[in-house]
């Protein structure tokens, strides 16, 4: 479909008898942030390395801006631009340095480069930085630095793997308005985080893969309808109290709830607001000792946990890429 910039069928890799990812079918509308979530082994970098052309699908089909990332590789490699998870700078360049040698490994047209960097340097608000070395930047400043080198030859498609990871308040806050500058200028991005309030604030769709399939795809909003089986209630109280506040709740109202350090969560089903102010009242009755006290809707969190499950994954990679290494052979 025109509207489409990345059109996935029936995708499937196995690494001998395993298979990472089974029979997935999607597609990423042009100029849309489009997340992909899953846990730790869910198939997220192997269907990114599909679409990279690092890896080779074991069959389906992946077209991009409508060519077939098999029989067109170096048309779309050019259009796609690639910031791995890892910080991955050149220490000893400089921040012109670093941006020029992408620029050449491109294939940027040599009196296009001088005009690229500058361009990037603004964007990256690394203008007077240009001409430090890299291994001198703040972790922040490395990141953007990344961001803008994965866009030197100017791509109409940009992969994002866990762009904040590691980063304080401040350059994260800072890496998110640079993301959503490009999905003004009509970018397409793909977008893998860690963080899902990362994915609710920037995402216009988001897929939740498990298992090396897709569990669902909709807006933040429309994954979170799906999770809602009422209202969650949250009670913060001292540490002390848990215990008891806890009980009390759970044998006056008959209401399942968990805790999570001095917070007792629990998910209303009919009433909330009435059963919440009757709770609050009881608590109040009690004299119990709350902190906090609130009603909201499912969060994205919880769409997640209900989609794959709540245990612990523990993974490593079965396609055995080093993002490095493949970047450079892009």
């Amino acid at each position: 479909m025109a509207d489409n910039a990345v059109e996935i069928k029936d995708l499937k890799k196995s690494f001998g008898d395993f298979q990472a990812v089974k029979g997935i079918s999607f597609n990423i509308k042009k100029g849309e942030i489009f997340g992909i979530l899953g846990p730790n082994g869910a198939g997220k970098t192997t269907t990114l390395n599909m679409i990279l052309g690092i890896l080779t699908p074991t069959s389906g089909r992946i077209t991009v801006e409508s060519l077939d990332i098999n029989r067109d590789a170096l048309e779309v490699k050019q259009m796609i631009g690639f910031m791995t998870q890892e910080t991955v700078v050149e220490n000893q360049l400089t921040g012109r340095d670093n941006l020029r040698l992408f620029a050449r490994l491109y294939h940027v047209p040599e009196g296009q480069i001088s005009g690229r960097i500058e361009e990037s340097l603004r964007e990256a608000s690394l203008v007077d930085f240009g001409d430090a070395r890299a291994g001198t930047y703040s972790g922040g400043m490395q990141r953007r630095l990344s961001l803008v080198r994965s866009m030197i030859q100017d791509p109409k498609i940009l992969i994002l793997d866990e762009p904040t990871t590691g980063l304080d308040v401040q350059s994260r806050v800072s890496m998110w308005s640079h993301i959503s500058s490009l999905h003004r200028r009509g970018i397409t991005v793909i977008l893998t985080t860690q963080y899902l309030e990362e994915a609710d604030a920037l995402c216009d769709r988001i897929a939740v893969i498990d298992h090396g399939e897709i569990k669902a795809i909709g807006t933040a909003s429309e994954l979170k309808r799906m999770a809602a089986q009422g209202n969650i209630l949250e009670v913060t109280v001292k540490d002390s109290e848990v215990e008891r506040v806890n009980r009390l709740i759970k044998s006056k109202f008959g209401i399942e709830t968990k805790v999570d350090g001095d917070r007792i969560i629990a998910t209303i089903e009919k009433k909330s607001l009435s059963t919440s102010i009757k709770i609050a009242q009881m608590l109040e009755k009690e004299g119990s000792d709350v902190l906090a006290f609130s009603m909201h809707l499912p969060t994205l969190d919880d769409a997640f946990l209900k989609l794959t499950g709540e245990s612990l994954r523990d993974a490593v990679s079965k396609d055995n890429t080093d993002n490095r290494a493949a970047m450079y052979k892009r």
